[in-house]
């Protein structure tokens, strides 16, 4: 990958129903030591776009890229790029389209998907969008843990529909190059050591990891949501990460 001295631009993507508002209190804790660090809201995500459930995969890496041009990254001072959760569909084919543009990746409770993946394939056609389940439901598919009743519910109050083409789209691979990035994975609510037991066993979810060819692992013990459980330690374990040449 290229060197760079330059400090690097940290861009933070949120995963389903939220926006780049998730990211603040981690975000703050970056600026606060130094680093350049930017966080967005995919397309589809915004409560103000009157288009947002017709949202696509497509929109979304378009997006990605606009951010990283717009902060300065190029090939030659490429970026940090931080995913969370649901942000993994577009982020994965950002890496796969434009590989040099990522000097390291972090997932946070996340990893990258395989090709012909796609969230909701199943979505019926005429669901317009997903919305935020009640939280008994939630808790059933990613751990709550950690979260105060205030997070909850500044979630609830803020978290927008998931566009259903986002969730209904697969995802198409080409280049292997992206296997090739320096990566981190941050485990919050699975432990790292049951997320790479998966990974060789290659189930579906975490089959990808096991073709990454430089990987750390780092365990931050919490629920699905760590930007708020444990937004100081999150932080720093990306400002670690971004420090690193490999």
């Amino acid at each position: 990958m290229t060197q760079t001295t330059v400090q690097p631009t940290i861009l933070l993507i949120p995963g389903h129903w939220l926006g780049a508002w998730a990211w603040d209190d981690v975000r703050a804790s970056l600026e606060s030591a130094g680093a350049r660090a930017v966080a967005m809201t995919l397309p589809g995500l915004d409560p103000d776009d009157p288009q947002r459930a017709a949202r696509t995969l497509d929109d979304q890496v378009v997006a990605i890229l606009d951010a990283l041009a717009r902060n300065g990254v190029s090939a030659g001072e490429p970026a940090i790029v931080v995913a969370h959760s649901g942000a993994n569909l577009p982020v994965t084919l950002v890496l796969d389209r434009h590989p040099e543009l990522v000097r390291r990746m972090v997932w946070v409770d996340s990893g990258p998907v395989a090709a012909g993946s796609a969230f909701a394939p199943d979505l019926p056609q005429d669901v317009r969008d997903l919305p935020l389940p009640p939280f008994d439901v939630l808790a059933q598919q990613a751990s709550l843990e950690g979260l105060s009743s205030e997070a909850l519910d500044r979630f609830r109050a803020r978290a927008v529909p998931e566009p259903g083409p986002v969730l209904r789209q697969t995802v198409e691979l080409g280049d292997d190059a992206r296997t090739r990035i320096p990566t981190s994975l941050v485990c919050c609510s699975i432990p790292s050591a049951q997320v790479l037991d998966l990974a060789r066993e290659g189930h579906p979810m975490f089959a990808e990891v096991a073709n990454l060819e430089h990987l750390d692992v780092v365990d931050l013990p919490t629920g699905h949501w760590p930007m708020w459980s444990r937004a100081r330690e999150l932080a720093e374990v990306i400002r670690s990460a971004a420090s690193r040449m490999r």
